[in-house]
């Protein structure tokens, strides 16, 4: 007994020092700080006031109180006003039970060739067109319904709109707002103020209960770079409240905020059927995420972020790391904004009706006059543009 008690203790007593080395190594100061600076250097006192790792902690229960106010925000306000716009769910036809049909649905395909049709019509001595129509159906119970994306969109409208005025309030008066340049004045001892860390805090819970919400909301297309972009943007703002990047980073997230607002107000409006006012929005959207997104970002942020920092001390681990995360950001733009601009061109011409990220839901006549093979191959309907509200993400 007293052996294997001294065994674990010895057990227990490497895994710390192996936990205490990697710690040594995390924060050396040679990774986070420039020069000769050490985190000794950056102690609060004097009047000043430096970030801390161990502030983060806190976004953990913010996390927590965003999920909860979620929910009693897209029950109590989001469904009333769904309700109030006219936003309702579409009837969906119950699928009946057949294990055969469900196991291929599971395990190989959702759109099966109309081989395979053949094939199940004989396991299951079921017309074609019952088999058929019993995909379409079990495809269509899986999608999550108008007003479950209505409940998501407005809570992310609300959190953007108000999160854009936030950081307008805190950065409007600071000189770094209007010139770079003294984003990198003094760095990196750099005093945090209050409107600093209250930004951080709500926006990095916010992100963190999207990633702790996101195998439980819509999923659309685009699903791997919704998980990678959220990373990333956790990384990156981690990462630059640790190395007091924090002028930079209040700077990111408000160009973030400002186009996502635009692009959860076009979802609402095509989520209610209100066209004209969502192709409107979706066009201002459009131009907003290019300007800000493609020509801001990489040309003053990243210039600001890559191009003045040597003036004022050398390159080191934390200035290219800082700058690659951008450059991760700058990647996932580019992959909204075709998506973007492909729905524009689609939106000029005539031939956009639904999210290009989407899953849409798919007809369910009770006739089931549509084959495996027209279903597959359906071809949009030419109407106009009020499905472009859909638009790429959002950060």
């Amino acid at each position: 007994m007293t052996c294997k008690f001294l065994s674990v203790c010895a057990c227990v007593e490497q895994i710390a020092i192996m936990i205490g080395t990697i710690s040594e190594w995390f924060w050396w100061d040679r990774l986070w700080l420039p020069g000769n600076l050490t985190w000794a250097d950056l102690k609060d006192g004097e009047g000043f006031v430096y970030a801390r790792a161990s502030h983060l902690y806190a976004t953990v229960p913010f996390a927590i109180v965003f999920l909860v106010v979620r929910y009693l925000f897209e029950r109590l306000l989001a469904t009333p006003l769904a309700a109030l716009l006219g936003i309702t769910e579409k009837p969906r036809y119950k699928v009946e039970h057949n294990a055969v049909l469900e196991h291929y649905f599971s395990t190989k395909s959702k759109h099966p060739r109309q081989a395979d049709v053949d094939g199940l019509c004989k396991k299951c001595s079921w017309s074609s067109r019952k088999v058929e129509r019993w995909f379409r159906r079990r495809r269509n119970q899986d999608r999550p319904g108008v007003l479950k994306k209505f409940r998501e969109v407005s809570w992310r409208l609300v959190f953007y709109l108000t999160a854009f005025v936030g950081g307008i309030i805190a950065l409007y008066d600071k000189p770094w707002f209007y010139n770079l340049r003294e984003m990198w004045n003094g760095y990196p001892r750099q005093s945090m103020l209050d409107s600093q860390y209250w930004y951080y805090i709500v926006e990095m819970s916010f992100y963190l209960s999207l990633v702790l919400r996101i195998t439980f909301d819509v999923k659309r297309k685009d699903f791997k770079e919704q998980i990678i972009h959220h990373w990333a943007t956790l990384t990156l703002l981690a990462f630059s409240w640790c190395g007091n990047y924090i002028r930079v980073g209040t700077l990111v997230m408000l160009i973030h905020d400002s186009s996502d607002i635009l692009l959860e107000s076009a979802k609402i409006f095509n989520y209610a059927k209100w066209e004209k006012t969502c192709n409107g929005i979706f066009v201002v959207f459009a131009a907003v995420f290019i300007i800000t997104r493609l020509i801001i970002f990489p040309f003053w942020i990243i210039h600001c972020t890559w191009v003045y920092p040597p003036d004022y001390y050398p390159p080191f681990f934390g200035y290219y790391f800082f700058n690659f995360m951008l450059v991760i950001l700058l990647m996932l733009h580019t992959f909204w904004a075709f998506l973007i601009l492909r729905m524009v061109k689609m939106f000029l011409f005539g031939s956009l009706t639904k999210d290009e990220r989407s899953d849409n839901e798919e007809d369910d006549e009770e006739d089931g006059e549509t084959s495996v093979t027209e279903d597959n191959d359906r071809h949009v309907k030419v109407t106009n543009g009020c499905g472009a509200g859909g638009g790429a993400n959002h950060h």
